[in-house]
């Protein structure tokens, strides 16, 4: 079902299963696959985040456990919209408040056994939007220039609307504002990838990194839109986390998951390196991400290769220039702020491509867990939550 519009990217909360009771229940941080895929446990050793704050352009942040002390306080642009009570701290959709405890959730809960985020040390600016708009209007555009002027770093949005904002002037300035702003400013694609595949913005704004979703093997999974759009990817597909509602717990999969992931990984390396620009950062996550096994730079469906924090973090390299943007896409865009665009193609925006099934890969090295890992078990079945598909 779709709002309209605008379509959240976070495919819902499903149901992943239930296996028959083990003989030893698991805690619900053993059942997060992609931390232990990705490393978590060794990279908080050296960061978790600390000091840095993540704007979560959303629909709003609930108060729940894992968020406890997290969250700082933000804005609401869906005051006014027809339909929207409450404040940034009300999440009208349950959407906002799963994508920030993916990125900073403490593992803190009253019972003993919370999740956690990818940077658990990370502060949240809850930065509420409403669905019955799209990113040309004023409310999406406020946003993104109110998080540029926030002491945030990095830019979370994991919405997006197809390709009738193309043309949007508002929000393209405002992007080149954040950018100008010492930002880094995170996109989901999309998941329409086995469908009508549809180019959607603003993960397609020049100057805005697009995430896509991969699986445990690293192969970006079918829902994963593709195009050249796609600059980055990361998992996406069951993720535990802590979210709104009577559970408490949801089991997740889309381009919202993986953009949140891109964006804590962001958040990891800034922490460990408080004096880099945004473009160094950036340089460094591209760097060093799991590159596509087809052997190119590049391609559609995994753009550069999928984060790998556990390898930016411990082994950045040489972050390069400060003031250079490291992708191509604001070349032709026109330099942000007074930055230079580095030399190459600018980000074309692709022609849809109905019923595109293609799943090309990328060389990340998971652990060698299997989908298995990501059942949702237990001595005392967690109910989890189920949300609508809003495609």
């Amino acid at each position: 079902m779709r709002m309209r519009k605008v379509t959240s990217t976070l495919v819902g909360f499903v149901l992943a299963g239930v296996a028959a009771t083990p003989a030893h229940a698991q805690t619900i941080r053993e059942r997060q696959w992609h931390l232990d895929a990705m490393k978590a446990d060794d990279i908080w050793k050296i960061s978790t985040g600390k000091g840095v704050t993540v704007a979560v352009i959303d629909t709003g942040v609930e108060r729940i456990a894992e968020l406890e002390g997290q969250v700082l306080p933000g804005k609401d642009f869906a005051a006014g919209y027809t339909g929207y009570k409450g404040d940034e701290r009300t999440d009208f959709d349950a959407h906002g408040t799963g994508i920030a405890a993916m990125i900073a959730g403490s593992g803190i809960h009253p019972s003993g056994d919370g999740s956690f985020g990818l940077a658990p040390g990370v502060k949240i600016l809850p930065i509420r939007v409403p669905y019955e708009t799209d990113p040309t209007t004023p409310s999406w555009v406020a946003a993104i220039r109110y998080a540029a002027d926030s002491d945030a770093k990095v830019i979370n949005i994991s919405l997006g609307v197809d390709g009738t904002a193309m043309q949007d002037q508002a929000r393209s300035e405002a992007v080149k504002y954040a950018l100008s702003k010492g930002k880094l400013i995170f996109s989901a694609v999309g998941n329409d990838g086995d469908t009508v595949n549809r180019v959607e913005y603003p993960s397609a704004t020049p100057g805005v990194v697009g995430v896509g979703a991969v699986d445990a093997e690293g192969s970006a999974t079918k829902e994963s839109q593709h195009g050249s759009q796609v600059d980055l990817s990361a998992p996406g597909i069951d993720i535990l986390t802590a979210c709104a509602g009577k559970t408490e717990l949801c089991n997740t999969h889309g381009t919202s998951d993986a953009t949140a992931l891109a964006s804590a990984s962001a958040a990891l390396l800034w922490s460990a390196h408080p004096d880099w620009t945004n473009n160094q950062v950036l340089r460094v996550l591209l760097n060093t991400a799991g590159k596509p096994t087809d052997g190119s730079a590049r391609n559609d469906y995994v753009g550069y290769g999928v984060v790998r924090p556990r390898v930016a973090v411990p082994t950045p390299g040489d972050p390069g220039p400060a003031d250079v943007y490291p992708l191509p896409d604001l070349a032709a865009a026109g330099a942000a702020g007074g930055k230079t665009a580095e030399t190459g193609a600018s980000k074309p925006v692709p022609q849809p491509e109905a019923g595109v099934k293609k799943s090309d890969g990328s060389s990340l090295p998971w652990i060698a867990l299997g989908l298995g890992a990501c059942v949702v078990i237990g001595g005392a079945v967690t109910a989890v939550a189920v949300r609508r598909n809003r495609r």
